[in-house]
């Protein structure tokens, strides 16, 4: 597999380190809040890469980190007036089941920054020990950027971006980037006045505790307080992977400075060259715009299950863009990719009849990159070993089952192909087809039972529309049905009808 690195600014082609295991390193979610679908298209392009890794036949290391005590997760914690544990919870447990519900494997590890407190003290005083970092007057403690020659090599900018960017990092509200390095460098609100830092671009390791932060707080030697957001992926990283490893991944708005703070201190802490490649995965806006929740168009898994869209389209959209620019996120794109994830699942119960083979499981499908490479959807794998080209990958698919008659293959034939379908569609792109009904009406449910029949026939009515892709109607007679006190959750075979909350 070949992959463009953000480090060398070149496509790179992909090798474990020690011949065996390919180990990389993701930062996951803060949980504060829902993720929106902004979040989980990095995640998504995370996951396929693993799957093409896997399918491919290398055996991964795959660690995703939880970020569990930050400025946001303390302030809605003591909001709610709940422990920070209890609350952090709750919001790890709805990410875990919208990323289920988005066919995500599980990472193999998944630490939190809490859970972790002792590594990162560790690392604050050998940073400390080694003369990168110091204490402030207050118990602060920050990470010295002069003392890192290369500071800056990963974003490739230049001083005078970098000691404005970087002075983002150090006070209350600024555990996040800028939405990029020239948003960062215009950012203003920096604490510098509350932090005594030697220098502007310096950023926090250890944040002195603050009355609003409550009661939570830990000790160190210097004083209560907590780790700053940086330092958290670092001391994970060295614990589970060492301090060379094979990849590092995000979301581009953390190139700087995020990702560059936890080269800074991993190298200086542990030696070491840390990542040997870089993969970021570039935005998602929302009808051409960015996504801000005063729009109304933060989307998030729930918001767009309650109208009727399937997980699967969703993933199936964020799978539609390259991952090297932006992708515009559009409802009529959700609509599109139900109709592309229908046609497939017509086509995959043509193959399986002929084939009259079972679907594999995952596990299954790994390693049989070979026998996909040579199947007629070899060209689809092609794409996503090229720099995880998603939309080349799916366009290719398209042809393929364009030209394929299931009905015309010898049985044989049509097992091999229906392994190869399954370990592209299934296996690395990760994909969940709809069954379709016998006869291509909507499946009934005891719900819709319960419904009245004036009710049921407006379902009806908008199920049609829908296959007739008359979306606008679809949508009309959404709203008719809500109005009527009924709401309507499509299914991959049909649709069930509930009383509106």
């Amino acid at each position: 597999m070949r992959l463009f690195d953000t480090l060398s600014r070149e496509v790179r082609e992909l090798h474990p380190i020690d011949g065996k295991t390919f180990r990389f390193y993701c930062c996951g979610p803060t949980v504060y809040g829902p993720a929106h679908i902004g979040n989980f298209r990095t995640f998504v392009l995370q996951d396929v890469f693993r799957r093409v890794l896997e399918i491919g036949g290398l055996a991964t290391r795959h660690v995703r980190n939880v970020t569990d005590v930050d400025d946001k997760t303390i302030r809605g914690a003591n909001e709610a007036g709940q422990p920070l544990e209890q609350f952090t919870g709750h919001w790890l447990e709805l990410f875990e089941r919208d990323a289920a519900a988005l066919g995500l494997l599980p990472p193999h590890v998944q630490p939190g920054a809490v859970a972790h407190i002792p590594q990162q003290i560790d690392m604050i005083q050998r940073l400390l020990d080694r003369g990168h970092a110091y204490q402030s007057g207050d118990g602060s403690v920050y990470f010295r950027v002069a003392s890192f020659e290369d500071y800056g090599r990963l974003s490739h900018l230049d001083q005078r971006e970098l000691k404005h960017g970087a002075s983002t990092t150090a006070g209350s509200g600024a555990d996040r980037p800028a939405a990029d390095p020239a948003a960062a460098a215009a950012a203003t609100a920096n604490d510098a006045d509350e932090y005594d830092k030697d220098s502007v671009a310096d950023f926090a390791l250890w944040k002195r505790h603050k009355p609003e932060d409550g009661g939570i707080a830990w000790d160190s030697p210097w004083g209560r307080g907590r780790p700053g957001w940086h330092l958290e992926c670092s001391a994970m990283i060295e614990h589970y992977l060492g301090t060379d490893f094979d990849l590092h991944s995000g979301g581009v708005d953390l190139v700087f400075p995020h990702h560059e703070n936890e080269i800074a201190q991993s190298c200086c802490a542990a030696g070491g060259s840390f990542a040997r490649h870089w993969f970021h995965i570039n935005h998602l806006m929302v009808d051409g715009g960015k996504m801000s929740k005063s729009l109304g168009n933060l989307h998030t898994i729930d918001d767009l299950g309650a109208r009727g869209h399937d997980p699967m389209a969703v993933r199936y959209v964020l799978l539609s863009g390259t991952y090297r620019r932006p992708l515009n996120f559009t409802l009529d794109s959700l609509h599109d990719a139900g109709s592309a994830l229908a046609r497939l699942g017509k086509f995959a119960a043509a193959l399986q009849r002929r084939a009259d083979q079972p679907a594999p499981g995952y596990e299954e499908l790994r390693g049989l990159g070979g026998e996909l490479a040579d199947s007629r959807f070899g060209p689809s794998w092609q794409a996503l070993n090229e720099d995880l080209n998603t939309p080349a990958a799916l366009g290719r698919l398209f042809t393929a089952v364009r030209k394929v008659k299931p009905d015309q293959l010898q049985p044989a034939e049509a097992a091999r192909l229906w392994r190869a379908f399954q370990a592209l569609v299934h296996g690395a792109l990760g994909l969940t087809l709809p069954v379709p009904a016998a006869d291509g009406a909507p499946a009934d449910s005891a719900t819709n039972a319960d419904a009245p029949d004036d009710v049921k026939s407006l379902a009806d009515r908008r199920w049609q529309a829908k296959q007739d892709r008359d979306f606008g109607l679809a949508d009309n007679l959404r709203a008719e049905l809500l109005a009527a006190g009924w709401q309507v959750m499509d299914r991959k075979d049909g649709y069930d009808l509930n009383p509106a909350p």
